[in-house]
């Protein structure tokens, strides 16, 4: 009985410490130090192009389903997945713009932003490692 409630216990600390782990923006190691909220949120629907002091930025986003990607956009574009699309669909249909690249794991992100000194990309936190730098917390 007391082994049931100690792994309980544990179980719950575990789960506490996994929600608590935010959403950060990431940078190939020679990319900005850091970037401010509007700039992030320019680049991610497409009303900017370029990191600054780089060249044109390769944006990669997560796929529609993630909760990373919900909670990313909430905190940096202040839009849902439906405004999204919806914001996408026009821009698309108009000619005026594309949207980010868009990937399956932030396993993913990691690797193409630790590869390409003009990528951008958002992981949790507790996934950073020294391949990338942390250019804004939302």
């Amino acid at each position: 009985m007391m082994s049931a409630l100690l792994k309980g216990a544990l179980l719950s600390l575990l789960l506490i410490a996994s929600a608590r782990a935010d959403v950060v923006v990431i940078v190939n190691l020679l990319g900005p130090d850091y970037l401010s909220e509007i700039q992030v949120s320019k680049l991610y629907l497409g009303k900017s192009k370029h990191l600054p002091g780089q060249g044109k930025a390769y944006i990669i986003d997560m796929v529609d389903d993630s909760d990373i990607k919900r909670e990313f956009h909430q905190k940096v574009t202040h839009k849902n997945t439906s405004q999204l699309q919806a914001y996408w669909s026009r821009l698309i249909f108009t000619g005026k713009g594309k949207p980010p690249h868009t990937v399956r794991t932030p396993e993913l992100i990691l690797s193409l932003v630790s590869n390409n000194e003009n990528a951008i990309g958002y992981i949790d936190e507790s996934l950073v490692n020294d391949s990338v730098k942390i250019a804004y917390r939302p």
